[in-house]
């Protein structure tokens, strides 16, 4: 078996003991991203701002795992407040546009950093990817 920890300065560093991901058996594992830039700063209050960084930092960490939001199977979305779901719901869409990987989406009381949003991945990555 081959592990691989995934870092990359394209999204913000772990800030805890853990990885940004981890790449085994040709499937990565992201942790869970909230909307810290890749500088580390908390964006604003604002639930669309927030979500878009997430997305953003998603992508970073799939491209350096090698894989991508269309290689993606398994979504785990997280909302400091359910009623922001339909608004979380049309950003992932368009993230993923027609690719629609498994999901569950769940409220959680608290977020790290007292994010409104943290979303987690399992890709397959290229080298193990195809139809």
């Amino acid at each position: 078996m081959k592990m691989e920890f995934i870092a990359t300065n394209k999204a913000p560093a772990a800030i805890g003991p853990y990885s940004q991901g981890v790449k085994v058996n040709g499937m990565f594992y992201s942790s869970g991203q909230i909307a810290l830039t890749p500088e580390g700063e908390m964006l604003g209050n604002d639930i669309v701002l927030q979500t878009k960084q997430v997305f953003a930092n998603l992508k970073a960490v799939l491209e350096e795992a090698g894989s991508s939001l269309d290689q993606v199977v398994k979504v785990m979305a997280f909302v400091a407040d359910i009623e922001d779901f339909a608004v979380v719901n049309e950003i992932y869409a368009n993230a993923f546009g027609t690719h629609k990987p498994a999901r569950s989406l769940v409220a959680a009381k608290t977020l790290p950093k007292n994010a409104l949003v943290e979303i987690e991945v399992i890709a397959v990555c290229n080298e193990d990817y195809s139809y």
